[in-house]
């Protein structure tokens, strides 16, 4: 933090006006916002607990005696929000490799807070975790696993309980728009825990834009500093550092490329970009990260000085990649403001609470985690007044994940960092209830630095590491994998979902499908009785009952396609048509296992001709429920006799 002019620089820039997205404050302005803050006295209690656990040496994370790199220990779950519950299914079915992975990790103690269990609206953390046997202190896996990933969108499951969650436990998020892309994340981590084939090889890129105070600082005294200290301790790693002057889109593009220039790591530090509320880029571009081409001009900021989203090639490879951004709005954007400097009030800086979209797009290509920052990044994350630079937190934290460590557990000294900020200056707003004297640069840094810390969050899932090849060992990324097939051991073959390219080129899908009988019928169970009774049925009727088992076991429906009907021959026996092409496909097992088979047209999704598909697949499957409930009870009637 800087104590130039006695000004407080913030790290990002106004993309629609070209100046900062918070003007630098006076410590007398930021004291004067900081004497009117209201904490909350049950999070203010726990933080100070964390906060006294780690003074005496102690780790509130999960509880003692317990490994928290090892999932069958400290156990993984998953959390839904409860108003997501008619989407849960289908995003449950994309994520399948990424749940039976963790699921054959933590075994008994993998939880999955779905339907009632999930997150209710407008439910504290502190009610959740009673609601689930769990009261505050340490982790207790048996009730609440320590590795937590939330599933939802930060107005379903807001982001301050994310920020209280994670005193606690290891948390992180994830939130896609399309079922593929969750679809591609979980394959992702899936198949980057299956090998060690990363290099140890670690880059930073400062930026320090010209006459900007903010970024000088943050390329001076944090990234520069740190790619040197973990140069000298990390043992058999490359770091690289990017000079301020060569920290342009096009380098960070050579960096999130996928090619021979990807990191296994990444650290950045640059301003992040910012939009007024109803500029059409605010939710694609806000949290994009500003680059050297930008001279510091004034007005509309060009796309082309900023690297977002829209900036990741759709065939880059990025497996295995764990990227740190210190930026504003590099993670998320709340929906109103944090820093209300300019009237006293939280005024509404974004149309609704939104991840950013570029560590999104980088998990959608294989990278397996982003920490970020929700809201505005501060210097005094690395900076702390006359004390200098306070580089130790980034330290351990990167040290742990060059360690082969699971992020989660190395992000804790982050979380205790917070807990110690907030419960330091929970004591110096009482002191300010009771007319005790607290000087303003003191109260401006612990107010501004509290802030500060609570913003950092995991996009992705807190329990990843990196997959480092060993010591001397040939490395580099493999091609990102198409279909991941589910452990069988790891769970019911019920909940594997397998899915599968086939003929024709389609692309490899999975969809979700609709029960078409909600009876409670045990199909399996039916299905092995009627196997069993038929042997004894009157003889008339036995071929009739093994028929109807043959047929209904496995569920094939395909769609087929001409453009002269009246060519069309139909060969009953090994049904299929001829001068017809196949152009859909899907195959759904009695036990609910799925393969579909989409069609394309031109590279994308054949949407109407796939519809018409799922009506059929539909419609199947209601024919079977009742041959099988028609067949069930033909077996009883015929057992009486």
């Amino acid at each position: 933090m800087s104590d130039l002019d006695n000004l407080n620089y913030f790290n990002g820039i106004n993309g629609s006006t070209g100046e900062y997205e918070t003007p630098p404050l006076t410590v007398e302005q930021l004291a004067k916002l900081a004497r009117g803050e209201q904490l909350d006295p049950d999070e203010i209690r726990e933080l100070q607990d964390k906060s006294e656990a780690s003074k005496a040496g102690g780790h509130w994370g999960v509880k003692d005696g317990v490994d928290a790199n090892d999932l069958a220990q400290c156990g993984w779950g998953v959390i839904f929000a409860f108003d997501d519950n008619d989407k849960v299914p289908a995003v449950k079915e994309a994520l399948q490799p990424l749940l039976d992975l963790r699921r054959g990790q933590a075994g008994p103690l993998y939880k999955e807070f779905v339907g009632p269990a999930s997150l209710r609206p407008n439910e504290s953390k502190n009610d959740f975790l009673v609601r689930h046997g769990m009261g505050p202190g340490p982790a207790e896996p048996e009730k609440v696993p320590y590795y937590l990933l939330l599933v939802g969108d930060p107005e379903k499951i807001p982001f301050r309980f994310q920020s209280q969650l994670d005193v606690q436990y290891a948390v992180g998020r994830i939130h896609f728009d399309r079922l593929d892309d969750y679809a591609a994340y979980a394959r992702a981590v899936a198949q980057a825990e299956a090998g060690q084939f990363l290099p140890r090889r670690a880059s930073f890129f400062g930026v320090a834009n010209k006459g900007d105070r903010a970024t000088e600082l943050s390329a001076k005294e944090l990234v520069t500093p740190l790619a040197e200290l973990l140069q000298a301790q990390a043992a058999g790693w490359t770091v690289e550092t990017t000079a301020p002057e060569a920290a342009r889109k096009a380098r960070l593009a050579e960096l999130l490329g996928g090619g021979p220039a990807t990191p296994s790591l990444l650290f950045t530090a640059s301003h992040g970009m910012g939009f007024d509320l109803g500029d059409d880029r605010q939710l694609k571009h806000q949290g994009a990260l500003l680059c050297q081409d930008w001279a510091g001009q004034k007005g509309r900021i060009g796309e082309d000085l900023y690297f977002s989203a829209d900036d990741v090639a759709s065939n880059a490879n990025l497996l295995g990649l764990l990227a740190f951004f210190f930026a504003c709005y590099g993670a998320g954007t709340p929906k109103v403001d944090d820093f209300a400097h300019k009237t006293g009030k939280r005024a509404q800086i974004a149309p609704r609470p939104f991840l950013a979209q570029l560590p999104l797009r980088l998990l959608s290509r294989g990278a397996l985690a982003v920490i970020g920052h929700v809201e505005r990044a501060w210097g005094t994350s690395f900076m702390w007044g006359r004390a200098g630079a306070q580089l130790g937190v980034f330290e351990s934290a990167l040290t742990g994940l060059m360690e082969g460590k699971r992020l989660g557990h190395v992000f804790e000294t982050f979380n205790e960092r917070y807990a110690e900020i907030s419960s330091d200056l929970s004591v110096m707003l009482e002191d300010i209830k009771f007319d005790t004297p607290v000087e303003d640069s003191k109260l401006a840094t612990q107010w501004t630095a509290n802030n500060d810390a609570r913003g950092y969050m995991i996009v992705g899932d807190p329990a990843v590491k990196l997959p480092l090849a060993a010591e001397g060992a040939a490395a580099g990324r493999p091609e990102l994998a198409a279909t991941i097939a589910s452990p069988g051991a790891a769970a019911p073959a019920a909940a594997a979902a397998v899915t599968r390219a086939q003929a024709e080129g389609a692309p490899a899908a999975s969809a979700s499908f609709a029960a078409a009988d909600e009876t409670n019928y045990d199909l399996r169970s039916t299905l092995q009785g009627l196997q069993s009774g038929v042997e004894n049925l009157i003889q008339q009727l036995k071929a009739t009952l093994k028929s109807t088992l043959d047929d209904v076991t496995t569920l094939e429906v395909r769609t087929y396609v001409s453009d002269n009907l009246a060519g069309v021959g139909y060969d009953t026996g090994a049904k299929t048509f001829s001068n017809a092409k196949l152009r859909a496909y899907t195959c759904v097992a009695l036990d609910g296992d799925t393969v579909n088979c989409m069609p394309e047209r031109g590279g994308k999704l054949d949407a109407d001709l796939w519809q018409a598909h799922l009506a059929m697949v539909n419609q199947a499957q209601a024919n079977r429920a009742e041959m099988l409930k028609t067949a069930a009870t033909l077996l009883g009637a015929l057992k009486g006799l």
